[in-house]
């Protein structure tokens, strides 16, 4: 009488059955005792390595705080880029108004900068609600500054 025709993965399982979680534990206990475990031989070894494992951290974490500061200082010096005459212009209540606005805006266009999508529209928004604190501005003048110190701020993001 023929053999039944079987799958030949099934037939391999069949011959060769899958050990059981019982047995892989086993194993896995012996390979465990057999293989030499490396241990750190005293407390002060072990201190060294949490020292390095911390220092690294904060030498990368200084390295991305110190690169924020530059991309900072690079969008304030855009923003207030050809703004000299306007500001000197103003009267000390919106020189002060304006000089605050203008960091807190340069803070959030940094923030929006360390995003992985930059939203140009955003950025342009800011700006022009920055530079409406300026009275008497022609709202061309408003529209093509804002527009044109975004396009300088967004090249900063390809910088930093």
């Amino acid at each position: 009488m023929p053999e039944k025709i079987i799958n030949p993965n099934i037939r391999e399982k069949i011959e060769n059955p899958q050990p059981s979680t019982e047995q892989k534990k086993e194993r896995v206990e012996q390979q465990l005792e057999q293989a030499p475990i490396e241990k750190l031989d005293t407390e002060e070894e072990k201190k060294a390595l949490e020292n390095i494992g911390e220092a690294s951290g904060i030498v990368a974490s200084a390295q991305v705080q110190d690169s924020q500061k530059k991309r900072e200082e690079a969008i304030d010096k855009i923003l207030a880029e050809g703004l000299d005459e306007v500001f000197i212009g103003m009267t000390p209540g919106k020189q002060k108004e304006f000089k605050q606005k203008g960091e807190e805006t340069t803070k959030k266009i940094n923030k929006l900068l360390g995003d992985t999508k930059v939203k140009m529209s955003k950025i342009v928004s800011l700006i022009r609600k920055w530079l409406r604190i300026i009275p008497g501005v022609n709202k061309f003048f408003l529209e093509q500054e804002s527009k044109i110190k975004a396009d300088k701020v967004i090249d900063i993001k390809n910088k930093f």
